[in-house]
């Protein structure tokens, strides 16, 4: 236990106790894919949440059409105000691409949708639905710099499980990418990476944020979605603004390193994020010595994780984590395209329109043409729009009314065009 304080503050849970939160004047976007759909961890949360009493849940949804209307079906069970936005309908997709929005799927995409559906409250709270281990004290806990002046939090913890280290994409990955790039830079003139070093676990996706800072963030549409909320939180926060917080034992799915959606490829979104994070802040990447940079910086790091590991008593195996940071260093590269999602204040389209989109896709999808052909045209606020197809929630028991066939058809798509959804709805790392 300790309270050493970061560049950022840092605030510790030193005890059990939930803090004070401004919880009713905040909107919690929980992104969730069909694989969630009446899970346990996903019941957990949902259940959490109603003891937390927020304004709003906003679940971005990545799902087939079929499944769409029960899964709405079970979302209203739950005595939450809940608004379902179905990333995958066609109306909306129409709507972004007519309005110069069409591009790769992602979980960013799913959540940057919720993030403009929450700028009606005062402050928004991000996470995942996959947590094994969710409190109603997370949301407190992200909240409470909030209400003390800062502008954004971000949570932190550790990741042992099983009996042994975790969180792999960030300790092999991240953190030496960033501390190789700070070896090689005068970090008194790029204080970004300073920034992103701070943070104990910046590939975390739980964070909390005022919407007026919100609105001025420029989204990733994947895997990068958590750094690149770094970079643009940096740039408008500053340290002063910033806070993390300890949320304790958080345990979520694992990934492998290898396949579509495996580590591998996320370390490529990542990276990319990250270096285009880095140059704006001021860093001129040597990008010919990076990845010996890189892999020097990591092999620095393996020799303190296998330490710490015999400390604790804990499974360690070098050879194999060794073998992920070679095979991360193949995945540095400059950046490609920005293809970036714009600022809510800037967006050459309003929530309120994709609210009237989405409301029609999902009228649609449950069978009801009548109320989908009504609600296409529909332009105004989702606070006129009938209980039936706006998601609004009743309470009519929490179990799911209609079971889905099979195990699902999984929650990614390797690919990156505009037609393919290119992140998983979980936990940037969740391995």
């Amino acid at each position: 236990m300790e309270y050493v304080q970061e560049r950022v503050t840092t605030l510790h849970a030193l005890t059990d106790h939930r803090p004070d939160a401004p919880t009713g004047r905040a909107a919690v976007v929980v992104p969730m894919t069909e694989r969630e759909y009446g899970t346990l961890a996903a019941e957990r949360v949902l259940t959490a949440l109603e003891t937390v009493g927020p304004a709003r849940v906003i679940v971005p949804l990545r799902a087939s059409a079929e499944r769409v209307g029960p899964f709405v079906r079970w979302l209203d069970g739950f005595e939450l105000d809940v608004e379902t936005l179905w990333c995958g309908g066609p109306r909306l997709a129409d709507l972004l691409d007519e309005r110069g929005l069409n591009g790769g799927r992602g979980k960013g995409r799913d959540v940057w949708l919720g993030l403009g559906r929450a700028l009606d409250e005062e402050f928004v709270v991000v996470h995942d639905a996959d947590t094994k281990t969710y409190s109603p004290a997370f949301v407190n806990r992200l909240l409470f710099p909030l209400a003390h002046g800062h502008s954004f939090s971000k949570g932190y913890y550790a990741r042992v499980e099983d009996g042994a280290l975790y969180g792999r994409l960030f300790r092999l990955f991240f953190r030496p990418l960033v501390r190789a790039l700070g070896d090689a830079t005068d970090t008194r003139e790029a204080g970004i990476l300073e920034y992103l070093d701070a943070f104990r676990y910046a590939l975390a996706g739980e964070f909390a944020a005022t919407t007026d800072l919100v609105s001025r963030l420029r989204v990733q549409r994947g895997w990068g979605l958590e750094v690149g909320t770094l970079g643009e939180t940096f740039a408008h926060a500053g340290f002063d603004g910033s806070a993390q917080v300890d949320l304790g034992r958080y345990e979520h799915d694992h990934r492998s390193v290898g396949g579509p959606t495996g580590l591998a490829d996320m370390s490529r979104a990542v990276g990319a994020a990250t270096l285009r994070v880095v140059e704006e802040g001021g860093v001129d990447v040597d990008y010919d010595a990076l990845a010996a940079r890189y892999r020097e910086a990591a092999d620095g790091l393996l020799r303190g994780y296998e330490t710490d590991a015999a400390f604790n008593g804990l499974e360690y195996d070098r050879d194999a984590e060794r073998a992920q940071v070679a095979t991360y260093a193949d995945a540095l590269g400059e950046p490609g395209p920005d293809t970036r999602l714009p600022a809510w204040r800037n967006a050459p389209v309003t929530p309120e329109e994709v609210a009237a989109a989405v409301r029609a896709d999902v009228a649609a999808a449950a069978g009801d043409a009548a109320a989908s052909d009504a609600l296409a045209g529909d332009t105004v606020s989702d606070d006129t729009a009938s209980p039936a197809s706006s998601g609004a929630a009743r309470t009519n028991g929490h179990h799911p009314d209609m079971a889905l066939d099979g195990d699902g058809v999984g929650d990614a798509d390797p690919g990156s065009g505009s037609g393919s959804d290119s992140a998983s709805g979980s936990a940037p790392e969740g391995e």
